[in-house]
């Protein structure tokens, strides 16, 4: 078994949080906020087929519109259907 210093441990992460933001009066410290990423294209992709599955479908033209606002969401109702699946 090993002892958990508690005043130590926040000592130590006091001080990695310190040197993680950067000195006084510097923004933005050492955090990179970038996001590189390829997945618009797969996206694209996923949008165009269910903007064509739910227009096909749609039975009107305000239906379809909906439909494109559906589309446009999808990844939404993966999740929440995964989430709901696994009882989260």
């Amino acid at each position: 078994m090993t002892n958990f210093d508690q005043a130590k441990f926040k000592k130590n992460l006091k001080k990695s949080i310190k040197k993680s933001l950067g000195k006084k009066g510097k923004k933005g410290g050492n955090f990179n906020f970038s996001v590189n990423s390829n997945r618009g294209p797969l996206y694209f992709l996923g949008f165009i087929g269910a903007a064509t599955y739910y227009i096909s479908t749609a039975s009107d033209f305000w239906v379809g519109v909906l439909g494109l606002l559906k589309a446009a969401v999808w990844p939404a109702f993966l999740v929440y259907a995964a989430l709901t699946g696994l009882h989260a």
